[in-house]
């Protein structure tokens, strides 16, 4: 840039001393800023620290903290699933009464199931592994909660159950409202061998002893 006068020379040093200065404000108000930043920060963490006091770092135990273990979904559309085929499994149209064998006591067994297993059953050789109580339920619970019974002790291998159905006292007309509908189901399940009304001490007419067919558990 060329200057051709003295005041030309005069008005550029003016002007290069004014932007100098500006530039020289600019910096000492950035600088101030933080300094002032800074400033509160160090007196908010005062104020914190005569709150609740000097704040210390734990030391590393060097242990490794494990997240809880997620829960393992439940199958909750297969037991779902499993009830419905259950109800509609067992009957209670089915007519059960024409299977049962007529003696002293109504029994049942399967065909190709000999009448010496009956009379074991009734004798009390098989030793009674589980029982379900049926009393004051609903047909529709007692329906479920016998099936469900059957299944799993069929499962766990087990060979000999009671099953309390209860002698009606308590029912209008002193009728065993579960007694027959019992017999009907139980003829309905695979699982059962053989049952036959309990003896006095087992229950009597108000219980039944059912003989379940081994399973793959029982027999390893």
């Amino acid at each position: 840039m060329k200057v051709h006068s003295l005041s030309e020379l005069k008005r550029l040093k003016k002007a290069l001393v004014d932007r100098a200065a500006r530039e020289t404000a600019e910096r000492l108000a950035q600088e101030a800023a933080r300094r002032e930043a800074f400033d509160r920060q160090h007196r908010d963490r005062l104020l914190f620290e005569q709150a609740i006091g000097r704040v210390h770092r734990l030391p590393d135990h060097g242990r490794h903290l494990a997240l809880p273990a997620t829960p393992l979904p439940r199958p909750v559309q297969r037991q779902l699933d499993e009830k419905a085929v259950m109800r509609e499994a067992l009957s209670d149209e089915f007519d059960a009464e024409t299977l049962l064998h007529t003696d002293e006591h109504l029994s049942f067994r399967r065909p190709g199931v000999g009448p010496e297993v009956v009379r074991k059953l009734r004798k009390g050789d098989w030793s009674i592994q589980a029982q379900i109580d049926l009393h004051g339920q609903r047909t529709d619970e007692a329906r479920e909660s016998l099936g469900q019974f059957i299944r799993e002790a069929w499962r766990h291998g087990l060979r000999c159950v009671r099953v309390v159905h209860g002698k009606g006292l308590g029912s209008p007309g002193k009728t065993p409202v579960l007694k027959g509908k019992v017999h009907s189901w139980l003829v309905q399940k695979s699982e059962v061998m053989a049952f036959v009304q309990a003896r006095p001490a087992d229950g009597g007419a108000g219980a039944l002893v059912v003989l379940l067919r081994p399973s793959a558990r029982g027999q390893t």
